[in-house]
């Protein structure tokens, strides 16, 4: 949000330069990002000088440039070479000196230097009005009137230039007090005047308007819910033309393009008050009459923009006196019913809307106005007439317009105050130091909350409707912290808590322990947004009122916000990377299913590249060891499947007792290269609730370390091509022999020196009896019981 200082300074009388009004408003929480210069011409012509052309010639060495000699005063004769076609010996010029910033319109400039132009030497350029900003006339040099313009005076003594200090405010949404100027104001007041810093604030009130006339106009609001107040004007005989230059100024300083005179005057309320306005031509409302009510369900209303909109029956419309639709309640103007340069009467339109009403509607047809924004976080409800009467003030005295009648109202209800008990002990507790009951007093009465009552141990007291964030006791404190200043509580030189010990039954437990597992083992912990944007939203869970269409599902898995964590660093030079994170995916099946999950990404090179080191890409097997890594210290029995996944390549199921623990793969390149990732990716998701469920069954057993060596014995086993690793070691486990321990992999060979069709695996088998030392013969037993099962279940053969 920008605020004007010299616009802010209409409020609150105030010496305090921008800087330290900046560091004020950051104080008490409207975050001052960044303070913007403006200037109605840019650069302020600094460095503009009247000249008077004393000689024109021909430049020696091109046709289209002229060489000039400039009296610029004080005896000060420069040569300039210039190319305008009107330049001629005996103008007053405007002269850039030598170090003149010369400003384009987007902001850019160029610096006069002096130089040789085609070997003739230049001290300086005489300009053209659209080179120092006063218009948009380039065609040649100004030429000044020589009777006004004084040579060697600067030119801006000659021109009234606007200059001002923009500041831009990180506001948050609830503070829907301070989107205004006059809402800044009165929030610095408050700190200021706590503080005793000179200030003079005055509070707004009602103008006293004069009306002539009759104009016959009715206004009827159909449901009081949707709108507590209205507040309307007839305006007649209004001239339709530019604002004038000072509320042009205003606008522009923020951000704004002034319109015309209605137009602008509207938005002036809106970004200084805070109340949004709307103007309609008085003369297209049928019936002179404005109805408030709901839309009808498929109907079509073309808004401002030129868009034909249908409407569902939700939404709440202003309407003539034939129920024809004419703006969109709070959000957006209709197309034929704006003030236009024919308008001649308007009917001027202050109210207070229904703040679920509005954002619903507005997120509905995806409109988001100034008027929108401020509506839908709810407004003061009691400075509708107020802000009408300042807008009907200026638009009477700019436009010589004339109010035809007194104000049209409906306020059957008025909106109360909010009314808070506020204890003393709860101050003390919240803050950790003690206020003293008078300063809290004086706070709560510079931020206009009245105090109603004093009781035992607290106030009663009663806080302004247009503080809609301030309802509870906490929004009290915090309200009172604010203003009392952050910086005044003193850190605590002890702190008291107490530990709490978590047990194997705690799956916070569980988390802790993998993730400091993986911290230790090189990998980055990362949080990313819950909310997404899916191609496929089949069983994707939806938001009711998606912040934008980015953000319009929870996420179905963590791979996309993984990928793209990793395209944002590989794009940054950081190609090697391991990232974990803890969090949950959503599904909406039969019911809405949430489930918490461990997600790891993996990619680029293994170790850091150097000379000792060559370079060792990660693979599927590298992510494996991490998965296993974590799961062996559940204590359950893993099964492992293959695993058909669209978002892998290749992908790989574990489970236990029946139930999927963890999934992985190599992530398919279609899906790396749409997060433009092109690198290989592997991706695992382990299922935490399940892990815990599973981890609380497992029992630990500790036994002695074997007095006997463990025995190695291979085999080469040639199989069909279609017989997977897999099968073979689940058929081993399932040899009767306690002295088999452990079944590896260490070679797997296809080539022309084997048949068609089939595959080598080099299995290894170790062997060990905690008792004694195994026998050549036990050995045998163990090892052709095990061949005569592969070769049984998989037609397998010995390979010598």
């Amino acid at each position: 949000m920008k605020i004007s200082n010299s616009w802010l300074k209409d409020y609150l009388k105030t010496d305090l330069k921008s800087e330290k009004i900046g560091e004020y408003l950051t104080d008490i929480g409207l975050e001052v990002e960044g303070i913007e210069k403006y200037e109605t011409i840019k650069g302020g012509l600094e460095g503009i000088i009247v000249g008077k052309i004393l000689t024109c010639e021909q430049h020696p060495n091109a046709d289209k440039l002229k060489k000039t000699t400039v009296d610029t005063g004080n005896g000060i004769i420069l040569n300039i070479i210039c190319g305008a076609p009107n330049v001629a010996a005996g103008q007053t010029v405007p002269v850039a000196t030598v170090g003149t910033k010369i400003y384009s319109k987007d902001g850019s400039f160029f610096e006069i230097k002096e130089a040789k132009i085609r070997g003739e030497q230049s001290q300086g350029m005489i300009c053209s009005e659209d080179e120092l900003g006063l218009s948009d006339h380039a065609d040649g040099i100004m030429v000044l009137e020589e009777s006004i313009f004084t040579v060697g005076t600067p030119l801006l003594d000659y021109f009234e230039i606007v200059q001002d200090d923009v500041f831009e405010i990180g506001l948050t949404p609830n503070r829907t007090d301070a989107m205004s100027h006059y809402g800044v104001a009165r929030d610095l007041n408050a700190f200021m005047s706590t503080h005793g810093i000179s200030c003079d604030f005055e509070k707004i009130k009602a103008k006293d308007l004069r009306f002539e006339g009759n104009s016959e106009f009715t206004i009827e609001v159909e449901d009081s819910g949707l709108c507590p107040r209205y507040v309307g004007a007839v305006i007649q005989d209004v001239q339709i033309k530019e604002s004038p230059a000072w509320l042009q100024n205003r606008l522009k300083a923020i951000g704004l393009a002034p319109v015309n005179n209605v137009v602008d005057i509207t938005n002036f309320i809106l970004h200084g008050l805070g109340q949004p306005l709307h103007a309609f031509d008085a003369d297209k409302i049928s019936g002179n009459k404005v109805k408030i009510g709901l839309s009808k369900a498929g109907e079509k209303f073309k808004t401002l923009d030129g868009t034909e909109r249908t409407l569902n029956g939700s939404e709440l419309m202003i309407k003539d006196g034939d129920n024809s639709p004419l703006c969109i309640a709070g959000v957006f103007g209709g197309a034929h019913s704006g003030v236009s340069e024919t308008t001649k009467n308007i009917f001027l339109e202050s109210a207070y809307f229904n703040p679920v009403s509005v954002r619903k509607t507005a997120k509905l047809h995806g409109l988001s106005t100034d008027a929108s924004f401020r509506f839908e976080r709810g407004v003061d409800p009691n400075i509708a007439k107020t802000a009408i009467t300042h807008a009907i003030e200026l638009i009477t005295k700019i436009t010589g317009g004339k109010l035809a009648e007194p104000l049209l109202e409906h306020y059957p209800n008025k909106i109360e105050d909010h009314y808070i008990i506020l204890r003393f002990s709860k101050i003390e507790q919240i803050l950790g130091t003690k206020i003293h009951i008078e300063t809290v007093k004086s706070i709560l009465k510079s931020l206009e909350i009245t105090v109603l009552n004093t009781i035992a141990n607290g106030l009663e007291i009663s806080v302004p409707a247009y503080r809609a964030d301030v309802t509870r006791e906490i929004d009290v404190i915090e309200e009172i912290l604010r203003i009392y200043g952050y910086n005044k509580i003193e850190s605590q030189h002890k702190m008291a808590f107490t530990p709490v010990k978590l047990t194997p039954e705690d799956q916070d437990e569980l988390e802790n322990s993998w993730a400091r597992t993986l911290q230790g083992n090189g990998f980055f912990e990362v949080m990313n947004n819950s909310l997404t944007s899916l191609a496929d939203p089949t069983d994707a869970v939806k938001l009711l009122n998606p912040l934008s269409s980015d953000l319009a599902f929870m996420r179905t898995s963590m791979l996309e916000g993984l990928l793209e964590n990793a395209a944002y660093n590989i794009n940054r030079k950081s190609p090697d990377l391991k990232f974990f994170e803890l969090g949950k995916i959503y599904h909406k099946k039969e019911n809405y299913l949430e489930r918490k999950q461990l997600a790891l990404l993996i990619t680029g090179r293994e170790k850091a590249e150097n000379w000792l080191q060559p370079k060792s890409s990660t693979d599927f097997y590298y992510l494996k060891g991490y998965v296993k890594l974590l799961l062996d210290r559940l204590g359950i029995k893993i099964e492992e499947n293959a695993l058909e996944d669209s978002r892998f390549s290749d992908a790989l199921e574990m489970s236990s007792e029946g139930k999927t623990i963890a999934k992985m793969g190599k992530v398919s390149k279609k899906l790396a290269q749409h997060f433009d990732v092109d690198q290989d990716c592997f991706y695992a998701e382990i299922e935490l609730e399940t892990a815990q469920k599973l981890r609380a069954k497992g029992n630990f057993k500790f036994k002695e370390i074997p007095k006997f060596n463990k025995l190695r014995r291979d085999l080469a086993l040639l199989v069909d091509k279609e017989i997977s690793y897999s099968a073979l070691r689940s058929a081993a486990r399932k040899n009767p022999s306690p002295y088999l321990k452990s079944v590896q992999l260490f070679d797997v060979y296809e080539g022309e020196k084997l048949p068609v069709g089939k595959k080598s695996y080099a299995m290894s088998f170790e062997l060990l009896n905690e008792e004694k030392t195994l026998g050549e013969k036990e050995i045998s037993e163990v090892m052709n019981s095990l061949i005569h099962q592969f070769q049984k279940e998989f037609g397998a053969e010995l390979r010598g």
